[in-house]
């Protein structure tokens, strides 16, 4: 019987982290590895307190499983400063190069490997979507938590890259809890033709009924990086399948037990993308979504 320790950044009833435990066990069975017949999984469910990573992480590495899961950068983080020998597979994780979380893509030289979330690429067309679908907008901003949001530079970056003829004004606005999140969004929605970029990381999804919420009642458009903002209400979401991310990081954990070391196991692009737009969000914000955009669309929620 082996044993694998997966943390995950959201509460145990959220409907993304039940869909990826069902999309890693599916990806390890397939490899022959059946739960409670020649493999444990054991998950751990932070909501994306920072203090509750650590202090699961320390608790997971301490038990000593043949490997450690984790999904998303402030988790990978943490499962990095309590073990330099257990093998950790990150999913869903922003720049592992540039946190420090391995050598190089190709050869990552530790214990640490997997699967990689947003392309930098991908940021600037959040961009030219939320333009595209509303057109109107001349501001927009980035809402961040800097904490668990820490490869945001390379973000600013990127957005700051985005052709000059989109005529649009960028800022950068990092909140640190809901009240933050209020009165951030609140202040930037005075201002008439404003729009919101919302960070993909986990304490802006395990929060994100109050974003969408503030989205909806100041009649802002926004984009998001997660599929379920857009299945839930959200006017429109662009980015890679995380639940397929999760799924393929089961090949890793499968190539471990039978040897294979992390050191020569190289991190993975997403393969996989989904812009989804909610045409009932955009009726409600006056939109008309252009013919162009829904003919690219891979789900459009009536």
């Amino acid at each position: 019987m082996r044993r694998v320790a997966f943390l995950h950044p959201f509460t145990e009833n959220d409907p993304e982290v039940l869909a990826r435990v069902v999309a890693f066990r599916q990806g390890l069975e397939a490899l022959g590895w059946i739960e409670n017949r020649n493999i444990q999984i054991e998950h751990r469910y932070s909501g994306g307190d920072l203090e509750r990573i650590q202090a699961y992480a320390k608790e997971l590495a301490q038990s000593g499983p043949d490997v450690l899961v984790g999904s998303g950068t402030p988790i990978t983080a943490a499962l990095k400063r309590v073990t330099g020998t257990i093998p950790i597979v990150f999913n869903v994780v922003n720049d592992p190069v540039g946190q420090g979380f391995v050598a190089s893509l190709a050869r990552p030289g530790g214990n640490i490997s997997g699967f990689t979330f947003i392309d930098f690429p991908l940021i600037g067309k959040w961009l030219e979507l939320l333009k595209e679908i509303a057109p109107s907008v001349r501001r927009m901003t980035f809402v961040f938590n800097p904490d668990t949001t820490p490869f945001y530079p390379a973000f600013l970056r990127e957005l700051g890259a985005v052709p000059a003829s989109l005529a649009v004004e960028l800022s950068a606005s990092p909140v640190h809890d809901e009240a933050e999140i209020e009165t951030t969004i609140t202040a930037f929605a005075r201002e008439p033709t404003s729009g919101l970029i919302v960070a993909p990381d986990a304490f802006i999804n395990t929060r994100r009924r109050l974003v969408m919420a503030l989205a909806e009642r100041h009649r802002l458009p926004a984009i998001y990086g997660f599929r379920q903002f857009a299945t839930e209400g959200a006017l429109i979401s662009y980015g890679p399948d995380s639940v397929d991310i999760v799924r393929r990081s089961a090949s890793y954990v499968d190539r471990i037990l039978k040897g294979e070391k992390l050191a020569d196991l190289p991190v993975q692009a997403p393969t996989k993308y989904g812009l989804v737009i909610n045409l009932k969000t955009a009726k409600a914000l006056g939109l008309t979504v252009p013919p162009a955009l829904l003919a690219r669309a891979d789900e459009v929620i009536e």
